[in-house]
């Protein structure tokens, strides 16, 4: 297939070949490609250092598309540009079509669409978050204001599919009249190439470590504290967030730092700032356990490069999270806000050395047999495929795709 990937946001080219950013809108083409498509990446062009086309390998290439100012912007701030980047993607299309088109967030979809509108190029949506109210929660509790969540719905079900990134999504979405029959549940995937047990694990002391990321809304990180005063022989590192020598300028951080002192829990909290990305796999290793205090979105890539790590994971049995993270097995789930129901269970597990372990080790099969990128990619192309006119599949067709509906189920 020729697959066009739409994108709000660009990434520098130096950041391409990690993953966070175009981050894990790139790992998806270089997979697609490495199963035989031909992809390429629109992104809008939001700094003008990036050069207008830029090839990754034969079969992936990003055009960085001129809509509105060349810099960063928030991505409601895009919305305006939309427009702009949708007249651009018909006019490129138009001289080569491409067989779908698999737009991220919400101005994504939009200008996805508007390049596809009188092409009859097939649209699949990829939200990177849905702020939309929880079942039994009010409407004013929607973090984004009510037209928002208008359009997001209305652009799920305009397109022809939609890839859940969890389980809640999926029935978030269809709770507000999504069709089922177009939803597929696709999550992000893991380069279990980078992330994976075997290897170094960073330095550490003699306590058990548990290991948080830094969350931006600095959401739940208070729990975590509370937590770590009932966890005496743990220390809590928050990995993340502005570089290390710009922590003490963060108002969260002298947030935290205050209630840490409060709990009498200072000495045994940490924070590393920023992480290389060639050194996150050994300090997620040397954790002993990834405590994630909430969910604030739907997915939560660093929890499952965790598990890739061979680390468990405690998270709320929430949002993502209860896809990949299995109640004794994989990790521990706990109802969202109750630190001291989580510290009794994270002290537990700490006081059984090897079924810490196991846990770790069914952890990083669960990743490496679910959450992998070769696996990702064919789920993705499935997806694709079901919205494309064809003839109808012979048996053989119908037994692969039962068998991918199987592994799902029970994954």
């Amino acid at each position: 297939m020729r697959i066009a990937l739409v994108t709000p946001h660009a990434t520098p080219p130096g950041s391409y070949a990690t993953s966070e950013g175009g981050p894990r809108v790139v790992p998806l083409a270089q997979v697609l490609a490495q199963q035989g498509h031909d992809v390429t990446i629109y992104a809008r062009k939001d700094a003008s250092a990036l050069p207008a086309r830029l090839p990754l390998s034969p079969r992936v290439t990003i055009e960085h598309i001129p809509a509105g100012p060349a810099r960063t912007l928030p991505t409601d701030e895009v919305a305006p540009h939309a427009g702009a980047l949708g007249e651009e993607l018909a006019r490129r299309w138009r001289d080569g079509r491409p067989d779908i088109a698999h737009a991220y967030s919400w101005p994504g979809g939009l200008a996805a669409m508007a390049g596809a509108r009188d092409l009859g190029v097939p649209v699949a949506l990829t939200f990177h978050s849905l702020d939309i109210p929880r079942p039994r929660a009010r409407l004013w509790q929607a973090c984004k204001p009510l037209a928002q969540l208008r359009l997001n719905v209305c652009l799920a079900r305009s397109a022809d599919t939609v890839l859940a990134r969890s389980s809640e999504e999926m029935g978030l979405l269809t709770g507000l009249g999504v069709p089922r029959a177009t939803i597929r549940v696709v999550p992000w995937g893991v380069d279990t190439g980078h992330f994976h047990a075997d290897g170094p694990a960073a330095s550490r002391g003699s306590r058990a470590r548990l290991l948080a990321i830094w969350r931006p809304s600095g959401a739940g990180l208070d729990v975590l504290l509370r937590m770590l005063a009932d966890v005496p022989q743990a220390e809590l590192v928050v990995a993340g967030g502005p570089p290390r020598g710009r922590l003490v300028r963060t108002p969260l951080y002298r947030e935290l730092i205050r209630l840490a002192g409060k709990l009498g829990v200072p000495e045994r909290l940490s924070f590393t700032g920023g992480v290389p990305w060639e050194q996150l796999p050994a300090l997620l290793r040397s954790a002993d356990l990834m405590v994630s205090p909430a969910s604030e979105g739907l997915f939560d890539a660093a929890a499952l490069q965790a598990m890739a790590c061979g680390t468990p994971v405690a998270a709320p049995a929430a949002g993502f999270y209860p896809d990949p993270v299995i109640d004794g097995t994989t990790g521990l789930l706990v109802p969202p806000g109750h630190p001291a129901l989580l510290a009794r269970r994270i002290r537990h597990l700490l006081a059984s050395p090897l079924q810490l372990e196991a846990f770790g080790i069914a952890a990083a099969d669960r990743v490496k047999s679910r959450y992998s990128w070769d696996r990702i990619g064919r789920e993705t192309v499935r997806a694709y495929q079901r919205c494309l006119p064809r003839a109808a599949p012979g048996p053989a067709e119908e037994a692969e795709e039962a068998g991918l509906e199987l592994a799902g189920a029970v994954a």
